[in-house]
């Protein structure tokens, strides 16, 4: 009697189907891991946290070119900076589905930033969107993270402040 050896090349359905199921797990898990509309928005905020500290830069060097007299609060802030030549464009805050763009206070926004002043001390902000943000600010509760350009504080950062009021004019200790 003579036997055929009976050889096999490639996949089987079955097996197949179960290394396409292993990858789809594995690709699943990594897509959580990886949290991409988390990664969008630490993106957005990174762009905030860059313009907000352009503008605090442009605020102040109007005052040092006004005799320290800083832009008018109101509509048209950013418009009085890049008037006077301390601003090239006017920047727009980054939107995303759900993010609440603007101020709490009236009359001090231009372009979703945010700009008040006790004509002493003045803060550009933008609010920032990410868990990440909210976390590095440390937030609770109901608290909101901003992103904050402060001259009493000389610099940018992160702050938080209760739902439904904006940073203070001269807040310091931003993080």
């Amino acid at each position: 009697m003579t036997r055929r050896k009976h050889l096999s090349f490639g996949f089987t359905l079955i097996e197949l189907l179960v290394v396409i199921a292993i990858l789809g797990v594995l690709a699943g898990a990594i897509l959580v891991a990886i949290n991409p509309l988390e990664q969008l928005a630490r993106g957005r905020d990174a762009g905030r946290k860059s313009t907000v500290d352009e503008l605090g830069h442009a605020t102040q060097a109007y005052y040092t070119a006004q005799n320290a007299t800083y832009p008018v609060q109101g509509i048209t802030w950013m418009t009085t900076i890049q008037t006077a030549g301390e601003l090239k464009v006017l920047p727009s805050n980054p939107t995303a589905s759900g993010y609440i763009t603007g101020c709490n206070t009236a009359n001090v926004a231009q372009n979703g930033y945010c700009y008040q002043t006790n004509a002493t001390d003045g803060i550009v902000y933008g609010r920032a969107e990410s868990k990440s943000s909210l976390t590095s600010a440390g937030c609770t509760g109901t608290q909101v993270a901003w992103v904050v350009w402060s001259s009493a504080d000389g610099r940018t950062g992160l702050t938080c402040v209760a739902a439904g009021a904006d940073p203070a004019v001269g807040v310091t200790g931003l993080k």
